[in-house]
């Protein structure tokens, strides 16, 4: 196996202008919770930084013990050789608040299996560096810069509360970074960047499509008060909804209120009948129970961080049954999805704890990478990457559930860099718990 070396950002950089004061502020959630805001625009990954947080880890849970069946779900042996192509990957690490280095375990772990079946990135091997931003925007543009001199062909950048910090320095430096989600508009738009998250599918897309299949008039958002969350939900979401001829409304509640009954009295008066919420998990009960203090009858839907066991604990298993929430990995039940990438985990990886939405996010970032570059030959440089990913036919994105990506910029009007349409989505029991996943508008990307 090639060297895997781990890094951490030394170098100072300067505050980038789409930093946030609230991306500091408060106690920053562990790995799942911090997972599921990924799948919101905006850099609303900043907005589980500042809710508060319980002991939980979070969202769908999976064992490791057994049910990924017979090796043969790897595939068959197919060994990289010569000389290595160097990859980078940027995670948080473990942070004075948060341990998020099981990305690290699964990154290791993902690329042993793609070195050994499936022939690294044009047969060569994949060799790993891990740069560890800490949750610090400030390492986060070290980890970017650290990757562009260490000479990477491509780079990865996991969940993270500071993904364009880290992205900056690599898209200056033209070297392609693959990621899963961002609001940022620069990194939206730019050429050598490939994200797998559709950015409006967790918080506008699901929520209409949910409304159409309800036959509801109006939905309001609930949505925590931090000015990363505000402009998605503010700007991008009303034409969105306007053009789909459902109503919208917006409520703003700010991070730490317990009892929000005055906020959702405005839900019931302004005549919706259904609400999309995101926050996170503290943050979503005060506004289940809030909803159910005054009486709403309606539809309660959110993103997926919403759900956990706090929030099992907290609201009544009547008002979690047939909530639909946004799903940024499709992690525990049994699926192919699921299976894959516990047999890698448990193969090649050393206590990988698969619980955690960040690990398969990462699974998929990487398996993703490998996928898309699928025939480069000759030299592999950034830009050969670049052109091959671009050059690409619409194949399944591996781990996500029967997703399907192309990367030729055609998938989203205006943001190029975005390789998917649509999304997965759950609906959970009366425990919480989502029974299966479901893939909503994840149309053929043209040519």
């Amino acid at each position: 196996m090639p060297h895997t070396r781990t890094t951490t950002g030394r170098r100072a950089g300067a505050r980038p202008r789409w930093a946030i004061a609230s991306a500091r502020s408060s106690t920053r959630p562990t790995g799942r919770r911090l997972a599921g805001i990924a799948v919101l625009a905006a850099g609303l990954a900043f907005v589980s930084a500042c809710g508060g947080g319980s002991d939980d880890q979070s969202g769908p849970t999976a064992s490791a013990s057994g049910s990924a069946g017979s090796t043969d779900i790897l595939g068959p042996i197919d060994k990289a050789s010569g000389a290595p192509v160097k990859i980078g990957v940027i995670t948080e690490g473990a942070s004075p608040t948060a341990d998020h280095t099981n990305d690290n375990k699964v990154a290791q772990a993902t690329v042993k299996y793609l070195n050994e079946h499936k022939a690294g990135i044009g047969g060569r091997p994949i060799e790993l560096t891990v740069c560890e931003t800490l949750g610090d925007l400030s390492k986060a543009a070290d980890c970017g810069n650290q990757l562009v001199e260490d000479g990477v062909s491509a780079a990865v950048i996991g969940t993270s509360a500071v993904v364009e910090a880290a992205w900056k320095p690599l898209n200056d430096a033209k070297v392609p970074v693959m990621l899963y989600t961002s609001g940022e508009p620069a990194l939206l738009t730019s050429p050598t960047t490939f994200v797998l998250g559709n950015p409006t599918f967790g918080f506008v897309d699901l929520a209409i499509q949910l409304a159409k299949d309800k036959g509801n008039k109006k939905v309001t958002t609930i949505v925590i008060d931090v000015p990363a969350a505000l402009h998605s939900v503010q700007e991008v979401a009303p034409p969105l909804f306007a053009k789909a001829g459902v109503g919208y409304e917006l409520v703003r509640v700010a991070p730490g209120t317990a009892d929000m009954t005055p906020q959702m009295q405005q839900v019931v008066s302004n005549g919706s009948n259904q609400v999309f919420i995101i926050g996170n998990d503290a943050f979503c009960i005060s506004a289940m129970n809030g909803l159910k203090a005054v009486g709403f009858t309606g539809t309660i839907s959110g993103i997926s961080q919403c759900i956990t066991d706090a929030t099992r604990k907290s609201v009544p298993g009547s008002t979690l049954k047939g909530m639909v929430v946004a799903a940024t990995a499709p992690l525990g039940p049994d699926s192919p999805s699921m299976r894959l990438y516990t047999q890698v985990a448990e193969t090649y990886g050393k206590d990988i704890d698969l619980s955690f939405q960040d690990g398969m996010i990462m699974f998929t970032l990487l398996s993703g990478l490998q996928a898309a570059t699928d025939g480069i030959s000759g030299d592999i440089t950034p830009p050969a990457i670049t052109s091959t990913i671009k050059a690409m036919k619409e194949i399944e994105l591996p781990g996500a559930g029967g997703m399907k990506f192309r990367c030729n910029g055609k998938a989203v009007t205006d943001s190029q860099a975005v390789c998917v349409r649509g999304g997965l989505s759950t609906t959970f029991d009366d425990k919480g718990q989502p029974a299966e996943y479901k893939v909503l508008a994840n149309t053929p990307i043209p040519d």
